[in-house]
């Protein structure tokens, strides 16, 4: 559903199995799965949260990455 959604906003989509790479949920303080975290140019926006409808996570998008870069969580 993401790439259709994001398709003219995102052009790559990154899938990590944090049950294999522990560090990286540690790291990122990933506790629900799925969890999803929007960077444009190698900066983090947000973490994207919404319903799991296409026309939302578009719209919701949009807002996060039209905002000013964020620290990372």
């Amino acid at each position: 559903m993401l790439p259709q959604a994001l398709a003219d906003l995102a052009n790559e989509f990154h899938e990590v199995d944090v049950s294999e790479a522990t560090g990286v949920a540690r790291y990122f303080g990933i506790f629900h799965l799925p969890t999803i975290y929007l960077y444009r140019d190698g900066r983090f926006h947000a973490e994207l949260q919404c319903e799991a409808r296409p026309e939302i996570i578009r719209e919701v998008a949009q807002q996060l990455l039209a905002a000013p870069p964020q620290d990372e969580p």
